[in-house]
């Protein structure tokens, strides 16, 4: 694991357990400071340990355990690790799900100026049509999915044809900046 993310997970109290919430904003530059700061105001009241990707976030978590940035393997040794993932709508998602985690995403918004465009929005309901994951469009509403969302995990199969559209839609969100 990445030196920050190992630190993080070493000084836990649950290593080894399955009592984890794991956030990530991914590797944008641009902060999601309306994710960061909901769990970190949730995290205050859990009994189980939140670590948190923050990225660019300008807002640092006072009730979780956080770290900017780390490489994709150390990410993804901390979606094996967790109950729940909570994130944006990225590939993030389809790698969570690939390791058989659970995923909450909360789209970034072109009305916050989180993104330049909804792409995320129409994404999250794509998936949760699918039944693959749990979305929040109203941050005040996470509390309440974190709690139905229980220990059961929906794996997924990795669909090439999934896997490959958002990578194409990503790249070509990336070209255009």
């Amino acid at each position: 694991m990445g030196e920050a993310a190992f630190e993080i997970w070493e000084e836990g109290q649950v290593r080894g357990g399955n009592c984890l919430i794991f956030v990530t904003v991914g590797m944008h530059p641009i902060g999601f400071e309306r994710l960061i700061r909901k769990m970190d105001e949730i995290a205050e009241s859990r009994d189980e340990e939140t670590i948190m990707q923050i990225g660019g976030t300008p807002y640092i978590p006072r009730h979780a355990s956080h770290f900017r940035f780390c490489g994709q393997e150390e990410i993804c040794e901390l979606y094996q690790q967790a109950r729940l993932v909570v994130t944006h709508a990225a590939m993030s998602i389809v790698d969570a799900l690939d390791c058989g985690t659970r995923v909450i995403a909360v789209p970034r918004e072109r009305r916050f100026g989180e993104a330049i465009d909804n792409h995320q929005v129409y994404l999250v309901r794509e998936l949760e049509k699918q039944g693959r994951i749990t979305a929040v469009f109203d941050i005040d509403r996470l509390p309440e999915a974190l709690d139905k969302a229980g220990d059961a995990v929906l794996p997924i199969t990795r669909s090439r044809q999934l896997v490959g559209a958002l990578r194409a839609h990503l790249t070509g969100l990336h070209r255009q900046r």
